[in-house]
């Protein structure tokens, strides 16, 4: 991120990620908090359980794809009843998934594993918004308020009706949370 940010010639940026996405952005903001304006975090956590993940790479690695975690993995991403209702794009991401190249998944799953930045949360210094899916079992809201309590400038906002990908499950909501976290930016260039 920090490679595209240069080659862009951005000394700064706002940053939106979803579940290792938004991993990405925690890190940016611990690690490189000079470059990140705004922060929204969807669907993510400090820390999972890493011997789950391990696991999910062991099992990835065995079958040679994905695969064989697919079914298991798109069913947390959407809750039961959107899942029926939106059958073509759940099967869209269960493909997605089972598609991905399985030493990429499995170098996923290691490096969520090995990913803790817990104790590092209250030296971010970008406002940032953390966005939860109510239904979510993959990263709980308790993740999400765990993050939102640490850094000292989180938000913390819990999304009703919405499973992992809350971003498209409730896209609406989630798009509007977004921009009216952004909107401030605009209006602090305005003064």
């Amino acid at each position: 991120m920090l490679a595209l940010l240069d080659r862009l010639g951005l000394e700064r940026a706002c940053y939106c990620g979803v579940s290792i996405g938004g991993m990405v952005g925690l890190w940016l903001g611990v690690n490189a908090a000079e470059r990140v304006d705004r922060l929204v975090l969807i669907s993510t956590s400090a820390h999972m359980d890493g011997a789950a993940f391990l696991q999910r790479a062991a099992a990835v690695r065995a079958a040679g794809t994905p695969e064989v975690v697919a079914d298991a993995v798109v069913s947390r991403w959407f809750t039961p009843r959107w899942a029926a209702q939106h059958q073509d794009v759940a099967a869209r991401y269960r493909e997605m998934i089972s598609a991905t190249p399985a030493e990429g998944y499995a170098g996923c799953c290691e490096a969520v594993a090995s990913f803790d930045l817990r104790g590092e949360l209250s030296r971010m210094a970008a406002p940032t918004l953390v966005i939860a899916g109510s239904g979510d079992p993959a990263t709980p809201p308790e993740h999400g308020r765990l993050i939102a309590q640490a850094v000292p400038d989180g938000r913390l906002v819990v999304v009703e009706q919405a499973a992992h990908l809350a971003s498209v499950e409730q896209a609406d909501a989630v798009t509007s949370l977004i921009a009216g976290h952004l909107e401030v930016i605009e209006a602090d260039k305005e003064r």
